[in-house]
């Protein structure tokens, strides 16, 4: 069996489809742009983490777009299902039929989130069922698994039905989950997602004199932009 695989879900950067409470400060061209630095910048940070790698995009008919700027050593699927918990779910359930022990799941809204956070989710799925890390804003920037042992193989955790999405609610609700079903889980470290106007100010000081050279080109491409 396979041990560890990491997954970035994208969605591609049309303008006025991406990072819209953003584009409502910096119109919808920029912010579409801001969003698709988000992408790049994390699959250049994450390359180096787990055994398997794997960027889900969506729309499925832009695949060549995100081809383009795919690092090597990754792969690429688009995502499969209906609303987000859906495609969460058949996107662990897939990874778990490829044989792999651990997978971790993470989303593109925090760029600059700190790689040592994903090291811990990896460690953290020795001892426990499932590992999130919860954003300030009631929902989470990563998701973690490890198989669930059934009669046809290893299933996922009962975390993502009956889900509000895209609420405050996210994490309230996906803890409830686990707590009535007997999950084991682990929290990491909170962070934020880079939505609204204030969390991109946010993100500009927080990348000024960062000592990750990929941040630094972050910050210099966001600056310059």
């Amino acid at each position: 069996m396979q041990e560890t695989s990491l997954g970035l879900f994208a969605k591609y950067w049309q303008p006025g489809q991406v990072k819209t409470r953003l584009a409502a400060a910096v119109g919808s061209e920029q912010a579409a742009a801001i969003y698709r630095q988000f992408v790049h910048t994390l699959l250049a940070r994450l390359t180096p983490i787990a055994e398997d790698r794997l960027l889900a995009f969506a729309p499925s008919h832009r695949a060549a777009e995100f081809a383009a700027i795919l690092p090597n050593r990754w792969r690429l699927q688009p995502q499969a299902g209906g609303d987000l918990g859906q495609r969460m779910q058949n996107y662990f359930a897939n990874r778990f039929a490829e044989g792999f022990r651990r997978v971790v799941l993470l989303g593109t809204d925090s760029p600059n989130l700190p790689l040592e956070f994903i090291t811990k989710a990896l460690a953290e799925l020795e001892t426990h069922q499932v590992v999130l890390g919860p954003t300030e804003d009631g929902g989470y920037y990563l998701v973690g698994a490890q198989g669930m042992v059934g009669a046809q193989g290893p299933t996922v955790p009962l975390i993502f039905t009956d889900i509000a999405w895209s609420t405050p609610h996210v994490w309230r609700q996906t803890i409830a989950a686990m707590q009535q079903t007997g999950t084991s889980f682990a929290v990491l470290p909170t962070w934020y997602d880079v939505d609204e106007a204030d969390d991109y100010l946010r993100l500009l000081e927080d990348l000024t004199g960062s000592r990750e050279p990929l941040l630094r080109k972050l910050h210099a491409q966001l600056r310059d932009g």
